[in-house]
Formats: C-alpha cells, structure tokens, sequence
C-alpha cells in the first residue's frame, strides 16, 4: 500500500467475530485464535495500553458464533473479516513495534545505567589514584621538609647534618677541619685511617677517641706505624684492639709500608693524593645535603690505584670519605658559610705551593747558573794553559 493505513473505528456490535474461509474448510475462527502470540511478555505500561486497547474487541461467546453461522457467508460480510484482519495485523504490528521500540529504549538504559557504574567505577579508580600520587608528592615534600638544607647554628649557616643537636667535636670539626686541603703526609695518613675506621664507627665517635687514634698509631707517622710488631699490636686487651677490629689494624699497618713506598716514588703521599685533582680541589656547588653523592667515579679511580699498589680497606665509599675529609673535594653546600672559606683555603694553598716551586726553581736556576759560570772558568783556564803549552 502506497498510503497510511485507513482505521476505521468498530463499535462492539461490529467487533464480534465472523466465520471466514479458511485452507481447512468452512469453520469459524475466532480473533483470538487468528493471533499470534507475542514473542516477548509486554512491559506493564504496554500492557494496560493494549489492554485498554483490546477491551472493545472481546472473543465472542460460542453462542453468539451459532447465531451467526448462518449469515456470515455473504460476499459483504468476508470483505469486511478481511477488512477486521487487516486491521488487527495492523494493531498486532504496532504493538509488536511498541513493544520493540520499549525493549531497545529498555537496552539502551540499561546500558546507559552500565556505562554509568563503568564511568563511576573509573571515576573512583582515577580519583585513587590521584590520591596514591598526591600522597606520594606530599611525603616527598614532607621528606624534603624534614632534611633542610641548611641549618642555622649559632647564628651561621651550616651543613644539614650539623644541628643544634650535634656533637661539640663533630661540629668544630665541620667548622674547622672538614673540606679544608691538607698537604701533610701525617695528616692524611691519618685522615685515611679515620674514613676507614667509618665502617665500624661513627664520626662522633671517631672524633671523640681521636687523640687516642693518634697515641696508638704513634701521631700517625707512616714509617713508625710500618714498623709495628702485628702480633704484639693485635693482643687482645691492647688498647688497639679496643679501638679496631683486627683486619682493620693489620690494614692500617700494610697501608703505612705501602704509603713508604709511594713516598718513595712520588716524593711525597701529598703529592700522589693531589695528582689525582690535578692539585686543584673539585668544588661541588650542592644546594641540598641529599645531592651530596656517597662515592664519585674519581674516587673509584683511586680506590683502584691504592688497591693496585697493595693498600686493604680502601673502598671508594672510603676514598670518598677521605676526600672530603682531606679537601680533595669540597662538598660543603653552597649556603654553608664553610663553602666560600674552603675556597680561599684552597686558593691559598694553590698560592703557597706556587710560591714553594717558584722557590725550588728559582733555587734550580741558581744553581745552573753557578755551575755554567764554573764552567766557563774551567774552560777559560784549560783554554790558557794549552795556549801556554803551545808557546813553549
């Protein structure tokens, strides 16, 4: 049909049913049988519509069928039960679509509750998340607020780990000691022993027995301690002993012979230490205390070098240690009142050892200098005595 459907409204007289021809012969059918039964259970608004659709269009009774057996035979009357067909086909397919049109708007909100517990759901995920990260920040934060820079002690700002709390000797030793160059061969012989004793001991504790370290080990003087009796030196009940493990003491007394050695080689250990900065101290700028490494690759290049020439317990953690120690590298932060005097420190150190080789080759140069003169005398004279034996 190329139109809408034509409806035409029944009255109740006109809804009963009517027999029609069908493929099994003449027999009444009824509208209800002629239906088919829907596929899906209709929802409670479409029901009570189609109820109240349907209520004029009740299955007569076998009575009223009987009665009108006899006249349903009639050419009108099967136009008009084709007609009444046609027309319930079309209610049964709107109610089919109605019921198909509900079904997907059904669908589609459940889904669209689904899609939102899906959206709640990775909403709650997202937001845990953010809170796992902002937690992670804020103890970071904390973390760095916890471990200041610097620490205002006395009215000067120092390193973060010289407080308030610290020890005397720990602090004067920052304040006095700690980054400073050292260019005497006992004081870092002794500055070495002190940065390996750190993996027994505590600076603190280092420092409190210091003068101890120093009258056991004979003011630190490398040839002294070379000769030391090990079996003697490592008594139990020995003060060394008391103070030290004993692989630590037998090191210290093999680190003394090979010092000697290195002495010998390079002229001093001063020197041997410095070459390996090109006797110039590294200056580190750290603005934080965590910046400050534990070991450098120039002190694993060492550390290899002393294990090379036979020292023990001279790791570059240690060799760190001493480099800080000695003023090989200046670690101090940069709002460390230590740090700008470590520097002139080292300036002036890289001045006096100037001066000192200006001096050796001034003195070099004078030397040279008598000795072409005497030679020039001695050629002056060889040349006047073989003139004198040519005239005779």
């Amino acid at each position: 049909m190329s139109g809408a459907p034509h409806v035409r409204s029944f009255n109740v007289a006109d809804s009963e049913a009517r027999p029609v021809l069908v493929p099994g012969g003449n027999k009444a059918r009824s509208l209800t049988t002629s239906r088919k039964p829907a596929s899906k259970p209709l929802n409670k608004t479409d029901s009570t519509e189609t109820t109240a659709i349907d209520e004029p269009k009740k299955a007569p009774s076998p009575a009223e069928d009987t009665a009108h057996s006899g006249s349903c035979f009639s050419a009108p009357s099967v136009l008009r039960r084709h007609e009444m067909l046609l027309q319930s086909n079309l209610s049964l397919n709107a109610s089919c679509s109605s019921d198909a049109s509900t079904d997907s708007f059904c669908s589609q909100a459940s889904t669209g509750r689904v899609s939102r517990v899906n959206s709640t759901s990775k909403r709650r995920q997202s937001s845990a998340r953010i809170g796992k990260v902002a937690t992670k920040l804020n103890n970071n934060f904390s973390d760095d607020a916890s471990i200041p820079s610097v620490e205002l002690v006395q009215g000067k700002r120092k390193c973060a780990w010289v407080t308030s709390n610290t020890d005397p000797c720990y602090a004067s030793f920052h304040d006095e000691e700690w980054g400073v160059p050292v260019h005497d061969d006992k004081k870092l012989f002794e500055l070495l022993v002190l940065s390996g004793a750190l993996a027994e001991l505590t600076w603190p504790v280092i420092l409190t027995k210091r003068q101890i370290f120093r009258e056991v080990f004979l003011n630190f003087d490398p040839a002294a301690v070379a000769k030391l009796n090990e079996k003697k030196f490592i008594v139990p009940g020995n003060i060394a002993s008391s103070l030290l493990s004993e692989p630590k003491l037998r090191a210290t007394i093999e680190n003394a012979r090979q010092i000697l050695k290195i002495i010998n080689e390079f002229g001093s250990f001063d020197r041997y230490c410095w070459s390996f900065v090109n006797h110039k101290p590294i200056v580190n700028k750290f603005r934080y205390q965590r910046h400050v490494p534990v070991k450098t690759s120039k002190a694993d290049v060492i550390s290899k070098d002393l294990v090379r020439r036979g020292l023990r317990s001279v790791s570059p953690t240690v060799i760190y240690s001493f480099m800080q120690a000695a003023g090989l590298t200046n670690d101090h932060v940069v709002s460390c009142f230590r740090f700008e005097e470590c520097i002139a420190a080292a300036l002036s150190s890289i001045d006096k050892t100037q001066e000192g080789t200006i001096k050796i080759s001034s003195k070099v140069e004078e030397k040279t200098s008598d000795s072409v003169a005497m030679m020039g005398e001695i050629d002056l004279e060889l040349s006047i005595g073989m003139d004198e034996l040519s005239i005779c």
